[in-house]
């Protein structure tokens, strides 16, 4: 099972075992990680699960599509690598990765 790393703004870690399949949102959910609101509960449609991948990962995780790069333009926060976390699917080879949360969701 791969082993997820929430790092909240100020830099506090949490590491999550999280059942391939399942989105970084939920885990985070399902594990109390404050920084994730999920007001929409998955659907991607208020971005408020938003999140930062590291650069390392690009190219591991597959590319936002069309609703999700909408949906990031609303975020008070965008960065090269900023993602929904109810759009991102964990799997086996994501073991180790930091999902960065921003400041504007706490």
């Amino acid at each position: 099972m791969p082993e997820i790393t929430f790092v909240d703004f100020a830099g506090n870690e949490t590491k999550v075992d999280v059942p391939s399949g399942t989105s970084l949102m939920q885990a985070a959910m399902e594990n109390m990680v404050e920084g994730i609101e999920a007001e929409c509960g998955g659907s991607g449609s208020c971005a408020t699960c938003h999140c930062y991948l590291t650069t390392d990962w690009h190219g591991k995780i597959s590319d936002p599509d069309s609703n999700e790069s909408d949906m990031l333009e609303m975020v008070t926060e965008p960065k090269d690598l900023s993602r929904l976390s109810c759009q991102v699917l964990v799997s086996d080879e994501h073991h180790g990765l930091h999902v960065h949360l921003p400041e504007s969701q706490y």
